[in-house]
């Protein structure tokens, strides 16, 4: 996945973005700890921008502050239209960042492919998938379902109870409150990936 300055630029404001719409809503950091069970030190982190979120972290932050993922990833500037258009440069990602000893390693980086679009059901992000070890797996979950087409290498998605390798050309579809982890086989694996979650 090509990395450019926007990608880089979102992984800094995200935080800036979750703070001031929290501060927005009279919300202390223990009031979304509590609304999300998320931990106190991790959402600090995020705010700080020391910790990038992973998407399921993410959708249950906007969830607590009563927005949809898509409005972390929007210019507030813009005049939304019912159309959008995201050319290749101009996607919005997010990519690790680390901060002295803490390591804020998801696993996978992403870039929303169409972040101008308000108030959205679907969220669809390209997203590249590490490879790691068991004991590294990162198992999230969050309301609603996903849909995974695999463009580029080898993955390994998992549940408690499950395990499915897709190889390029493959798709798995599924209800995301199932706790679930990715892993790229191997090498990196590149994904579509389409997150719905109901209108709240």
């Amino acid at each position: 996945m090509d990395i450019n300055i926007k990608d880089e630029v979102a992984a800094l404001n995200l935080g800036k973005k979750i703070k001031q719409l929290r501060t927005l809503r009279g919300f202390t950091l223990q009031a979304v700890s509590d609304l999300t069970g998320l931990s106190k030190p991790l959402l600090s982190q995020i705010e700080n921008n020391i910790a990038a979120p992973p998407i399921a972290t993410l959708i249950k932050i906007s969830t607590a502050l009563g927005v949809k993922i898509s409005h972390f990833f929007q210019d507030h500037s813009m005049d939304h239209s019912r159309i959008a258009v995201v050319r290749k440069d101009q996607r919005y990602g997010v990519k690790k960042l680390s901060h002295h000893n803490y390591s804020s390693d998801i696993g996978y980086r992403y870039q929303s492919l169409a972040y101008p679009m308000a108030d959205k059901q679907m969220e669809p992000f390209i997203a590249e998938i590490e490879s790691r070890r068991d004991d590294e797996l990162l198992y999230n979950n969050h309301v609603g379902e996903e849909f995974m087409f695999l463009l580029e290498g080898q993955l390994e998605f998992r549940t408690a109870k499950q395990s499915h390798v897709l190889n390029e050309g493959d798709a798995i579809y599924f209800d995301s409150s199932i706790p679930h982890a990715v892993r790229g086989v191997g090498e990196i694996a590149k994904i579509l990936v389409i997150v719905f979650t109901p209108r709240s």
